[in-house]
């Protein structure tokens, strides 16, 4: 599977992701353009875009007279995000179960194949660029242009979380068996397995959950 070369906003946006991640910038830090060009010996066009991006990712905030900030993610915003990106994964799931053509169902058998040697690598930026193509490959097969719009959208918001925690140990070779049982249902045109698949592949409950929020830093979450 060809990879698409990060820009350099791009680079950007994912070194202050895990700056933010990692608790070196905090909740309510200021992130100035001109020092940020500085620091990364670049113009502002990028750290614009970065910014424009982790803005519409909900990770930072723009604020009258402050610029772009660090925000401050409650948790019950959280949840509530993966919980209505669950639903519309798990919907997107179901309708393409149903209505994937035999060219869809030969394209999303690739795109898991291309996830597992990612996953054998330990390739994590080649496994999240994997998993992107194969969630968007599900949501085409939808054929339904509203619901995948809808769940675009939300998965723009989620992404930041959603990258974060294949850092966990194991959650790589999680997410790909989680992939092969979502596919299987799709392929064998059980649009109740898949959707029920799916939904528990982006939900982040239980353990899973509580390991993810113990990986950020304190503070981040409120």
């Amino acid at each position: 599977m060809p990879r698409r070369t990060p820009t350099r906003a791009d680079q950007l946006r994912r070194a202050l992701e895990e700056d933010i991640f990692a608790g070196r910038l905090k909740p309510g830090d200021r992130l100035d353009e001109q020092s940020l060009a500085q620091r990364f010996d670049v113009s502002r066009t990028p750290v614009r875009e970065a910014l424009r991006q982790l803005s519409a990712s909900g990770l930072i905030e723009v604020r009258p007279r402050q610029g772009a900030v660090v925000a401050v993610i409650t948790l019950p915003r959280l949840v509530e995000m993966f919980e209505v990106m669950a639903e519309l994964e798990a919907m997107c799931a179901r309708l393409a179960a149903r209505r994937m053509n035999p060219a869809e169902r030969e394209a999303l058998k690739k795109v898991v194949r291309d996830c597992e040697g990612f996953e054998k690598k330990i390739d994590l930026e080649g496994y999240y660029a994997a998993n992107k193509v194969f969630h968007d490959a599900i949501y085409d097969g939808s054929h339904n242009e509203v619901l995948a719009e809808m769940t675009r959208t939300l998965h723009r918001r989620t992404a930041p979380y959603r990258r974060h925690q294949l850092n966990r140990p194991g959650r790589i070779s999680e997410s790909l068996a989680e992939h092969k049982q979502v596919v299987d249902a799709i392929l064998a045109y059980d649009a109740d397995a898949a959707s029920r698949l799916m939904a528990r592949h982006v939900n982040v409950q239980g353990d899973v959950f509580t390991d993810f929020i113990s990986t950020l830093p304190q503070g981040y979450v409120a």
